[in-house]
């Protein structure tokens, strides 16, 4: 049997699944179903999203919300209030402000950048666990969830493949990619290539060979700004306000769940490469590889077993 995949442009990015099933088309146009689904209830650039009901009612009243889009948030926000966490939920309003990967992306007054600063503090983010309820109580905050939504996805569709007896599969959305199993065709560990960010794309520094396991890459090199020969990246930093200041083109987080590589590359994207590569020698379950801009390689000890 061959392999069957589908792709759909979703979340700001190709997203693709690919299975080895009878039912492959079924099953591929559910889990579709399921990705619309989810970017309408994670979405911080539509309007109409579940969490834009949450980011309207700021600094007016707690919103009751999908217990999905709970969990998400409450993880969030349990990371970006933990000490000296570059992830951080509540960036919302320097993200619009700035608007970098949108066609209206533009560098912002330094005056600007200050008022954003004020709403952007992940303390002010209230959740009510009995409920189900988010407030952010601070007029003007706004969460922005791009930095985990798409592996918290990730996780739920394979959580739906597995349960339909799916025991082989390739979910890919775009940097973000999650394995079930091993390639049901070839019979071996999927084999998963890290972008070398100082060529074209398709250009891989290695290959990683990889089962049930999530392999995510957040890198500088994707979305860019050019403003009077100055290059702006899309990785904020919540103290300055400006693009992270840093020599990693990129940081892959391997680890079994895809939310957590999404957590992990966001968390440690500023430290210094020998900090990160300690933080991650002390999670268990996790490894990492750093690429630097000038393309040199360092990683965790336990990464050896996938080249």
């Amino acid at each position: 049997m061959d392999l069957s995949s589908r792709s759909e442009r979703l979340m700001g990015t190709t997203i693709t699944v690919s299975i080895c099933d009878p039912q492959a088309d079924e099953l591929l146009a559910h889990c579709f179903e399921l990705l619309r689904s989810f970017e309408h209830r994670f979405s911080a650039n539509d309007a109409r999203s579940e969490l834009m009901e949450v980011n309207h009612q700021a600094g007016i009243a707690p919103v009751q919300v999908h217990p999905d889009l709970f969990e998400l948030i409450a993880l969030g926000t349990l990371h970006s209030q933990a000490k000296n966490s570059h992830l951080n939920i509540a960036i919302g309003p320097l993200v619009q402000t700035w608007r970098i990967g949108f066609s209206d992306a533009r560098r912002p007054a330094p005056e600007e950048i200050e008022q954003a600063l004020l709403k952007i503090d992940p303390q002010q983010i209230q959740l009510d666990q009995e409920n189900y309820t988010v407030f952010l109580k601070r007029p003007g905050m706004k969460i922005d969830l791009g930095a985990l939504a798409k592996g918290y996805s990730a996780d739920l569709i394979a959580t739906y493949l597995r349960v339909k007896g799916i025991k082989d599969a390739l979910i890919d959305l775009g940097g973000n990619i999650l394995t079930v199993g091993q390639h049901p065709v070839k019979q071996q560990p999927w084999r998963i290539g890290i972008q070398n960010p100082v060529e074209k794309r398709g250009n891989h520094l290695l290959v990683l060979s990889v089962k049930d396991k999530s392999v995510v890459t957040s890198g500088i090199y994707e979305r860019h700004l050019e403003v009077d020969g100055q290059s702006f990246h899309h990785i904020f930093d919540s103290a300055t306000g400006y693009p992270v200041e840093t020599d990693l083109a990129s940081i892959t987080i391997i680890s079994d769940r895809s939310v957590d590589g999404e957590i992990w590359t966001t968390r440690l994207f500023g430290d210094s490469p020998t900090s990160i590569l300690n933080t991650v020698e002390s999670l268990p379950g996790i490894e990492t590889l750093l690429v630097s801009q000038s393309g040199k390689i360092a990683y965790t000890s336990g990464l050896q077993s996938y080249l």
